[in-house]
């Protein structure tokens, strides 16, 4: 599923137009990556968390010529799933699993 997907559901469920849904949509997004950007945490219980995590710094090899280089540290988006969403996805793979058979 991409955003055009996304937006077309959510259009959809909710009779409303498309170009209403992908404001909504884009909303959002802006809302959460917004919030990132500022070092904020968005919950979504049920669902999980989006939060900044800071990588740190490492040498790491260059692939081509095998020397070593230095990775700065950065800031770095992450989510992490609910119990719910887990769950669930759990659920699914249990149930696809039994259908491969």
């Amino acid at each position: 599923m991409n955003k055009e997907d996304l937006v077309k559901f959510v259009a959809d469920q909710h009779r409303m137009t498309q170009r209403e849904s992908h404001a909504l949509v884009g909303g959002l997004l802006a809302l959460i990556s917004g919030a990132l950007a500022k070092g904020d945490k968005v919950t979504l219980v049920g669902f999980g968390t989006f939060q900044v995590k800071e990588r740190a710094a490492r040498e790491g090899r260059n692939p081509r010529t095998g020397a070593v280089i230095r990775i700065p540290a950065k800031k770095t988006p992450c989510f992490i799933p609910g119990k719910a969403l887990r769950e669930r996805v759990a659920v699914v793979g249990r149930k696809l699993a039994g259908s491969r058979r």
